[in-house]
């Protein structure tokens, strides 16, 4: 219900591009990839910087921005979808252990590539994508250990550390 509202009021100024995406419900964690305009994704930022700020009752908690990319040529997913792992999807132990931030965010992407490239095929047979898209199979969710992992990862920013590195002018030195 809160993404839902999210989207929602996210979409009221009209002069926002549709947001498409993907969210991800685990057991434990959430993942949230949206596909919008520059504005629109700052505005969701905005929205989890104040929820996180609210104390260790609020609804989210440990929020991290994995990546913002600008002027994006295509997008992933043709619409908003949400999935639920119902299963815990898991990952070799200690996989991620050995791996670095980046090579586990590019984990990450591997397999959002490859659910955009289902959902795309589900669409294409002009299935109810809405319905399919809650029978996924697991290799194509990401496992929950590389979520939690990158939860905790320091170079990955919570949404306030974001915001702050966002909105902060660049101050080169006087003599560079």
């Amino acid at each position: 219900g809160y993404h839902r509202g999210l989207i929602e009021n996210a979409l009221e100024d009209h002069s926002r591009e549709q947001v498409s995406g993907l969210l991800l419900l685990y057991s434990s964690c959430i993942l949230h990839v949206v596909e919008s305009c520059s504005s629109t994704i700052h505005l969701i930022i905005q929205d989890l910087a104040s929820l996180q700020n609210q104390d260790h009752s609020a609804l989210l908690q440990e929020i991290k921005v994995l990546v913002v990319a600008h002027n994006i040529p295509t997008r992933l997913f043709p619409d908003w979808y949400v999935a639920t792992a119902a299963s815990p999807v898991t990952c070799p132990q200690g996989s991620t252990q050995s791996q670095s931030t980046a090579e586990v965010v590019a984990e990450c992407f591997t397999h959002l590539l490859k659910l955009a490239a289902c959902i795309q095929s589900l669409e294409d047979d002009s299935e109810d994508t809405s319905e399919s898209i809650h029978t996924l199979a697991p290799e194509l969710l990401i496992p929950a250990e590389t979520i939690n992992y990158l939860c905790n990862a320091e170079e990955c920013a919570s949404p306030e550390d974001f915001l702050r590195i966002y909105l902060s002018p660049s101050q080169p030195a006087l003599d560079s």
